[in-house]
C-alpha cells in the first residue's frame, strides 16, 4: 500500500489532458471536471491504501464445513495499460480449515484489490492468495469473468466479450474432481 492520493497532481494532470486533446479546461462543462475526477480517483483506486487483513480478520469457529462459494460477486477495477474500466463477477470458493469468513468479507476481498489500477490476471491471484494468506484455509479457488473497456469502445472493438481468469491454491490445485464441483457449482 502507498500513501495518500495526491489531489493537485491529479487536477494538474487532468488539465493537461484536457488541453492535450485540443480542449479548453475552462469551458463551462469542463471547469470543474479536474475536482470531479480526484473525487472519483478517491473513491475508484480506494484499494490502494486498504488490505485485505481488515475484512478477512472477521472469521468464526467451525467444524466439518465443506466447501464454501460467493458467487456473482459484481466488481469494477480499472486497466493499468489504458486506464480504461473493466467489470465483471468473481467467484470465491474455499475450503475451510476450523473457520469461516463473516460473508460479505469474500466480497470486500474482492473490492479492495479490484480499487486498484490492475490486471484481471493479478487481480484473480491477488485474491486467491490473500484467503490463502488470512483464512488459512484447506484451499481457494477464484475465478473472474470480466469485460474489458479497451477491448470494446477501442482497438479490436469486441463488445461483449468476457476474459475468464482463475487461480486455485492448496488442495484445490491438482484436485479436478473438487475443480469441477466448483465450476458446476458456479454454473448453476
Amino acid at each position: 500500500m502507498i500513501g495518500q492520493m495526491d489531489e493537485d497532481k491529479i487536477k494538474e494532470g487532468v488539465r493537461l489532458l484536457l488541453e492535450g486533446i485540443g480542449e479548453d479546461p475552462l469551458r463551462e462543462g469542463l471547469r470543474e471536471t479536474p475536482e470531479r475526477i480526484a473525487r472519483m480517483y478517491e473513491e475508484i483506486f480506494a484499494g490502494m491504501r486498504q488490505s485485505a487483513a481488515v475484512p478477512l480478520a472477521k472469521t468464526f469457529q467451525t467444524q466439518d464445513a465443506d466447501l464454501v462459494l460467493e458467487k456473482d460477486i459484481v466488481f469494477y477495477s480499472v486497466c493499468e495499460h489504458h486506464l480504461l474500466p473493466f467489470y465483471g463477477k468473481a467467484h470465491v470458493a474455499y475450503i475451510p480449515d476450523g473457520k469461516v469468513a463473516g460473508l460479505s468479507k469474500l466480497a470486500r476481498t474482492v473490492e479492495v484489490y479490484a480499487r486498484r489500477p490492475q490486471l484481471q490476471e493479478r487481480l484473480t491471484v491477488q485474491i486467491a492468495d490473500a484467503v490463502m494468506e488470512y483464512l488459512k484455509p484447506k484451499g481457494t479457488m477464484v475465478l473472474l469473468e470480466a469485460e474489458h473497456m479497451c477491448m470494446t469502445m477501442r482497438g479490436v472493438r469486441q463488445p461483449g466479450s468476457t476474459t475468464v481468469t482463475f487461480a486455485a491454491r492448496g488442495i484445490f490445485e491438482e484436485n479436478e474432481p473438487l475443480q469441477n464441483r466448483f465450476f458446476q457449482m458456479v454454473r448453476s
